[in-house]
Order: C-alpha cells, then sequence, then structure tokens
C-alpha cells in the first residue's frame, strides 16, 4: 500500500462508447487515484491512507477495510464502469490492462503494446534488467538479469548468454 499523491483526478476515463467519454461525475464516488509504494497508479481506499494497486480494484477481494475497490457501480461493467485512472489500452482497442501494469517489464497486452508502443514511453531497462533489441515470449524489450547465462534463450540475438554479465 502506499499514500495519497498530490494530483487531480482525471476528467475524463475510458470511452464507453463511439466518441463519447465518461465524465468525472460518473464516477463511483470516491474514486481517487494515488500513487503506491512501488511508484504504481493505484486506487485510493476510503480511509484516504490506503492506496491499493489499480490491479487489485475489482479482483474478487476485498482490499480496502470496507470493501469499495470492490463495489458493483466500480465492476459491473470493466473497463467501462472505471475511472480512466485505472485503465491502460493495448495495441488491440478491444484489449485493455490495469495502469498499473504498463511499463512493468512483462509483455501484458501480448503484443507488447504495453511496453513498446509509441504512445507508451517507458524508463529505460533497470539496473536489474538486460535490454535485448527484441525478446521472445514473455517480456518485450528488457529481461530480468537472473534470466542471463542461464542456458535458455531469452533475447532473440541470444545476447542474455553471450554479453549479459548475469545477475
Amino acid at each position: 500500500q502506499g499514500t495519497c499523491a498530490e494530483f487531480s483526478a482525471p476528467t475524463q476515463g475510458p470511452e464507453t462508447g463511439a466518441g463519447s467519454r465518461r465524465h468525472e461525475k460518473d464516477l463511483p464516488p470516491g474514486a481517487q487515484p494515488c500513487v503506491t509504494q512501488m511508484n504504481r497508479t493505484g486506487f485510493l481506499c476510503h480511509d484516504r491512507r490506503s492506496c491499493i494497486p489499480a490491479s487489485r480494484v475489482c479482483d474478487g477481494i476485498h482490499t480496502c477495510a470496507h470493501g469499495e475497490d470492490e463495489e458493483e457501480a466500480l465492476c459491473r461493467d470493466m473497463p467501462q464502469s472505471f475511472p480512466g485512472f485505472l485503465v491502460a489500452h493495448c495495441g488491440d482497442p478491444a484489449s485493455w490492462i490495469y495502469s498499473d501494469q504498463k511499463c512493468d517489464g512483462i509483455n501484458n497486452c501480448g503484443d507488447c503494446s504495453d511496453e513498446l508502443s509509441p504512445v507508451t514511453v517507458c524508463p529505460p531497462c533497470g539496473p536489474g534488467w538486460w535490454r535485448c533489441p527484441s525478446t521472445v515470449f514473455k517480456y518485450c524489450s528488457c529481461i530480468p538479469r537472473s534470466l542471463c547465462r542461464d542456458h535458455v534463450q531469452h533475447c532473440s540475438d541470444w545476447s542474455d548468454e553471450y554479453s549479459c554479465p548475469g545477475p
């Protein structure tokens, strides 16, 4: 859990139809963004102290003390019933992920659009990661260094086996 960030809630959320937008007044009461301890987008619980990761909203588990992260108004028609700060859209317009899954190094969209898309500006690989020109399977442009020199190809150019110094 994290703490409330000092920024305002977005005025528009995800699309609900051709060209229309959800407005803040249409959101479930009290739905506010925050920044988690992992520096990711979160959902502020009604106690105004608990910030849960976006991906913990409407997951079937009451994470907020009063269960507001599982309210029917919020969860009934995902992602249309979500405030915009909880949703990130994939390259395929029919697909979406939780906003805290964007730029996490994992291919959550299945097409790497959450990691490599021109509109997705992700930071460079962190210290625990190795950059590959392209990777196979689970990762997009960086792999955990723990996968380097493990005798399994994770990078299309095999740099994880021959160039990466390892963990």
